[in-house]
């Protein structure tokens, strides 16, 4: 196994790592697929929004700047990480709300259907949603089960979708065991019934290339601080295709959805594409992280930082299997079928990671007895990851 040194030596990502903010007490920083560290440059763009966008231009920025910016950022996020073209993404709300809109539209695009898809351990608020939007329309859940090291797999879609199914919501890339679905495939079981096809890919965006377009996807949507760095509470994503735009009915109308906001007009009357979807306000200030995000996204590439994805989970686990032979990978070994963390479970985790955090190496808990840990390619090194699981493995002991 090479060392870490060497393989940050020979790293053509290595000096990424460098523009992001240091923390004082940070030993090893393993888990950006929660929450990914702040960029240097951020500070002088919030200062630039502050001082100059707000405080100099005040209200006439939204005319000038601001009204157009989810759309503008929609695209670069659509261009730079989900192959999809322009006009099909759009960024705002909350991931919560966001999957509630995509869920309720689908819902009502496919009338007559009376069941929604969704993992039974799929991520809390996605199936919070599901099971809401269910109660809220007389409809049933089809509760799927995937191995625990696993995720969604057509074949369990051929067992679970039918005619009857109105959408399926699936993640991309499994939060837990960061499996990273044969998305294509997938997509093409869910519609051969019919249904609506909508990923969510928070833990996919950003570290695994992705092509919406291409593999003929109906609707995704994503968080965009993990692997995006958007920053605590930053705005969420959503794709809609464009076959689809003009039959999207948007649950929550809101004033800038609607297709002339400054007429004041009664009755609301939906603007046309992607733009529908908006409701209130944009988020301007929590766009300002994620632009600076996406600006190394861009210059780096997709490709590039799934080849460094792969080389750190891979340097994880060899780590692992030689560190802690008594603990179980909850991940898949197959690196085309694994995202950007891995899944390690240890009946000592809940105790470990308590200790580690007071030492400064932060991966975090998932229960029951998982230690997840997240490698953002941009921002960590393998030195890091080295120094992360040696930490790991003499908490565990």
């Amino acid at each position: 196994m090479s060392t870490a040194a060497d393989l940050d030596a020979a790293d053509p990502l290595a000096s990424y790592a460098r523009e992001f903010c240091p923390g004082d007490d940070l030993v090893a920083y393993l888990d950006g697929n929660s929450l990914g560290r702040p960029l240097a440059r951020t500070v002088d763009s919030m200062r630039h929004l502050v001082e100059r966008e707000w405080g100099d231009r005040l209200i006439r920025g939204w005319d000038e700047l601001w009204l157009a910016r989810a759309e503008e950022l929609g695209d670069r996020i659509g261009a730079a990480c989900l192959g999809a073209a322009a006009g099909q993404t759009v960024v705002g709300d909350s991931t919560t709300v966001m999957i509630y809109k995509l869920l309720r539209a689908s819902v009502a695009m496919r009338p007559g259907r009376t069941e929604l898809a969704i993992l039974g351990d799929e991520f809390p608020t996605d199936r919070f949603i599901v099971e809401k939007v269910a109660a809220d329309h007389g409809l049933t859940v089809r509760w799927v089960s995937a191995p625990h090291d696993g995720g969604i797999t057509p074949e369990l879609v051929a067992e679970h979708v039918s005619e009857r199914a109105a959408a399926a919501l699936f993640s991309g890339v499994a939060y837990r065991s960061a499996w990273w679905a044969d998305m294509p495939a997938v997509t093409g079981v869910v519609q051969s019934h019919g249904a609506l096809m909508i990923w969510d890919c928070s833990h996919a965006v950003g570290s695994v290339p992705l092509e919406l377009d291409a593999w003929g996807v109906d609707m995704a949507v994503g968080c965009s601080y993990k692997y995006l760095n958007g920053g605590p509470g930053a705005p969420a994503w959503a794709y809609v295709a464009a076959r689809h735009q003009e039959q999207v009915v948007n649950p929550i109308p809101g004033w800038l959805g609607a297709r002339e906001p400054f007429a004041m007009t009664r009755g609301y009357e939906p603007a046309m594409g992607i733009r529908r979807l908006v409701s209130g306000t944009p988020p301007i200030v929590g766009m300002v992280p994620l632009a600076d995000m996406l600006s190394l996204i861009e210059r780096a590439g997709i490709g590039a930082i799934r080849e460094k994805s792969v080389a750190l989970t891979s340097f994880a686990i060899e780590l692992i299997d030689e560190l802690i032979p008594d603990a179980r990978l909850a991940s898949p070994r197959d690196a085309a079928r694994r995202g950007s963390h891995i899944t390690v479970d240890h009946p000592n985790s809940a105790r470990a990671v308590q200790t580690l955090w007071g030492d400064g190496v932060i991966p975090d808990f998932r229960h029951p007895s998982g230690v997840r840990i997240g490698l953002s390619p941009l921002s960590t090194t393998f030195v890091e990851v080295e120094r992360g699981v040696r930490s790991l493995a003499a908490a565990l002991a």
